[in-house]
């Protein structure tokens, strides 16, 4: 027969173990409490007879046998609970309390003995006591015993020691119930979370596990399935959403550049035209959806990682100053306006392939659609709080406010961008650049609207001090 749930939880298990080294513990502390009251017992008998056997050898010492003898008639008489017995030379008995001596092969030297004494209890029956004594020779030869009841001492102990065992038993009792009943709550919420995975597991993507506002581990746990399952729901919608749109929009590169083949081949074919221009224009075509399956990738592997790999600590003045001498010609080319303000002395810590290529598609997108007559600023500087800022200011159309979350996802490109090449994959790579190195990415409006020109963009992507 299987063992019903709650026995089989790793907390009920727990509370086994930790009850099992209690009762060893408490087993253990039984043991002691029971060895040093016992001892203290005996110890305390023991001090008792010695002292009662002095008292005796002083008045032998001071009168003799005669007075020794009657001290004891008149001891054993009185309520003292003491023992005697009082021998000759040759073990006769003289007097006493007991009617022989429980040392055996006594050689003259005082020696100890343990021994039971028979007493009538108040219904007639007899009843046996544990008892000790010590055994003496007097000076003149003649033995002398004086032992004592140690039945109410040992009564004593078995008293402690019952008390304690009914102490653990309780503690062993409290300890199991605790433990069924914290088993039982951490198996119902356990039971949440493994029904939470399973129906996950099953196909339902928007279920979530409950947060019981306690603030524990489990809620900590709970909270990180939700962020989990939220991250898995929205990568999984991305991958959707990028085999869709890679879909809609390699279509159009592909059949323009399986037509342009067709052309050039049916023209040699028929020895007339020149196929060169459409060659030089499906090798176009075949580098456009080249960048856009490398962009692809390199927000897949970005992704994936969750970190930028291959970290290092560098000056991003020299990487801001490489990119903008790439771009600052396409600028003159196209009579916009270029100029930057690089501060020195910064650190980042990061991969620098991926944040030239952050900082090289945000200027691709400023030159892309900032008019002729416009003007372009990058920045890099320190933030008050320690961060390192890259930022790109333009004068063209801008990202109207409502926009500017969704143009950061894949393939999202604006109307007003239809006609520019291009994928739609450049600030979604620069989003993932600046979360892989524990930064963000910032859009606002940029100086605004002059003239004709205008509002312009502002695009930064901020890196968490180094």
């Amino acid at each position: 027969m299987r063992m019903p749930r709650i026995f089989r939880t790793a907390p009920f298990r727990l509370t086994l173990l930790f009850v099992l080294l209690f009762a060893s513990a408490a087993f253990a502390f039984l043991a002691y409490i029971y060895v040093a009251t016992a001892g203290e017992a005996t110890r305390r008998t023991d001090q008792e007879i010695r002292r009662e056997m002095r008292s005796l050898v002083d008045v032998y010492d001071r009168a003799g046998i005669d007075a020794v003898n009657q001290s004891l008639i008149q001891r054993a008489a009185s309520e003292k609970p003491f023992l005697y017995l009082l021998l000759t030379k040759d073990g006769r008995r003289i007097s006493g309390s007991i009617e022989e001596s429980p040392v055996e092969d006594f050689a003259g030297q005082p020696a100890w003995a343990t021994f039971q004494v028979t007493d009538m209890d108040a219904e007639g029956r007899e009843v046996k006591h544990p008892a000790r004594g010590l055994q003496q020779q007097l000076h003149g030869g003649e033995i002398l015993f004086v032992g004592a009841d140690a039945g109410e001492d040992e009564a004593y102990v078995a008293r402690v020691v019952r008390a304690l065992w009914a102490s653990v038993a309780l503690v062993v009792l409290l300890g199991l119930a605790g433990g069924l009943l914290v088993s039982r709550n951490v198996s119902r919420t356990m039971v949440d979370l493994i029904s939470v995975v399973e129906r996950v597991r099953n196909g339902e993507q928007g279920v979530r596990a409950r947060v019981r506002g306690a603030r524990d581990e489990f809620d900590e746990l709970a909270q990180g399935v939700n962020e989990m399952l939220d991250r898995l729901e929205r990568s999984m919608q991305g991958h959707k959403h990028a085999g869709d749109a890679i879909a809609h929009d390699l279509r159009s590169p592909l059949t323009r550049l399986r037509a342009r083949l067709e052309t050039a081949y049916i023209d040699v074919e028929a020895g007339k035209g020149d196929a060169t221009e459409a060659l030089a224009q499906a090798l176009d075509d075949t580098d456009g959806v080249l960048k856009t399956f490398g962009a692809v990738l390199s927000i897949a592997r970005l992704q994936a990682a969750g970190q930028a790999p291959n970290p290092t600590l560098f000056d991003p003045a020299d990487l801001a100053a490489d990119i903008s001498e790439l771009y600052e010609p396409f600028c003159e080319e196209k009579d916009i306006e270029y100029a930057s303000e690089i501060a020195k002395d910064l650190t980042v810590r990061g991969n620098r392939e991926f944040l030239a290529q952050a900082l090289a598609n945000i200027l691709d997108n400023a030159v892309k659609y900032t008019p002729a007559g416009g003007a372009i600023m990058l920045r890099v500087r320190r933030r008050s709080s320690g961060e390192v800022e890259f930022s790109v200011t333009d004068t063209g159309p801008g990202v109207p406010d409502e926009d500017r979350e969704r143009v950061i996802q894949r393939f999202v490109r604006l109307e007003n961008s239809r006609n520019e090449p291009g994928a739609g994959l450049g600030l979604s790579l620069v989003a993932a650049v600046a979360e892989a190195h524990g930064g963000r990415l910032e859009l606002s409006e940029g100086p605004g609207k002059v003239g004709e020109m205008g509002p312009g963009l502002r695009v930064a992507f901020i890196l968490p001090r180094a």
